[in-house]
């Protein structure tokens, strides 16, 4: 059997439309989500930086909070922060829990 190059693959489920994100909820299928611990945040937004689903809500240059409905729990913004004192501001919490 002849190997497809990419042109040959079959759509599936790619998206081809750039920019169009918002219109596909994907945080239903998540096992663990993020917990902000508010006390514990230094408001640094590596958070908002490294999350790859624009999933960390901001308002007036501070996190406030997750946008869940995107939200794939893949903790890259557990990861990533430092939090206060060695206390993280954002823990991965099993889904349902």
């Amino acid at each position: 059997m002849k190997q497809m190059n990419w042109k040959e693959l079959p759509h599936a489920g790619t998206i081809l439309d750039a920019g169009n994100a918002d219109g596909y909820e994907t945080g239903s299928w998540r096992s663990f989500k993020p917990r902000w611990i508010e006390e514990n945040c230094i408001q640094c937004l590596f958070c908002w930086i490294y999350c790859p689903d624009t999933s960390v809500t901001v308002k007036d240059e501070k996190m406030t909070g997750f946008d869940y409905k995107h939200c794939k729990g893949c903790g890259v913004c557990a990861v990533e922060c430092p939090g206060k004192k060695g206390n993280k501001a954002i823990v991965m919490e099993e889904e349902g829990k």
